[in-house]
């Protein structure tokens, strides 16, 4: 088999992938998560069931389809970062690049998609997850450079804990009707703050 061909299949995975996304995000909002089928996610997307459950193993991952860059997402800013830069620096400038940029995984989602979580208890439950083992990540990569694993958990339950509080006020906002952009403008400053209670 040539590259080529396997460039190509890797791209149709990806497509397909996208697109059975998309229809299960459209259908949840419309619908509610909890009242939506994966035959009719299937359906809408035009393959099989087990097609949609390949790619997704739990339905959750439809929905919050970014899990992956979620969880390792503080852990990866830690890891990547500058020489001689704390992880509070490298993780503040992470998240005010991200607020900048109206970053879906710092909670810049639309309303309507806000919303469809705010009314799963499912969704919820699993965000939740998400967030402990987003911590989990971070005080993994802390361990690494700090033979103290007890400091490390520490560290990084106050690092995600602010992540965690900041991630909740842009999802309220959001809820409240506020636009991406005033939720930015005010995030900028709430984040500063909270970074500097924590420094």
């Amino acid at each position: 088999m040539s590259i080529d061909t396997l460039g190509l299949r890797e791209q149709k995975k990806r497509e397909t992938r996208q697109a059975i996304s998309d229809h299960a995000t459209q259908l949840f909002i419309e619908r509610g998560f909890d009242r939506t089928t994966i035959a009719e996610i299937a359906t809408a997307a035009r393959v099989a069931k087990m097609t949609v459950t390949n790619y997704f193993p739990r339905k959750e991952d439809l929905a919050l389809d970014h899990h992956e860059e979620f969880v390792d997402g503080l852990a990866k800013t830690v890891r990547e970062r500058p020489s001689g830069q704390s992880p509070l620096v490298a993780l503040q400038e992470a998240y005010l690049a991200a607020v900048r940029a109206q970053d879906p995984v710092v909670g810049f989602t639309g309303q309507a998609f806000a919303r469809m979580v705010a009314d799963s208890p499912t969704l919820l439950a699993r965000l939740r997850d998400l967030h402990e083992q987003r911590e989990a990540a971070l005080a993994g990569e802390l361990g690494v450079e700090w033979a103290d694993s007890v400091a490390a958990r520490v560290v990084a339950a106050q690092l995600a804990g602010v992540d965690r509080v900041l991630f909740r006020e842009v999802q309220g906002r959001t809820l409240e009707g506020q636009s991406a952009e005033e939720i930015a403008t005010a995030m900028l400053e709430i984040a500063q703050r909270a970074f500097g209670l924590l420094a």
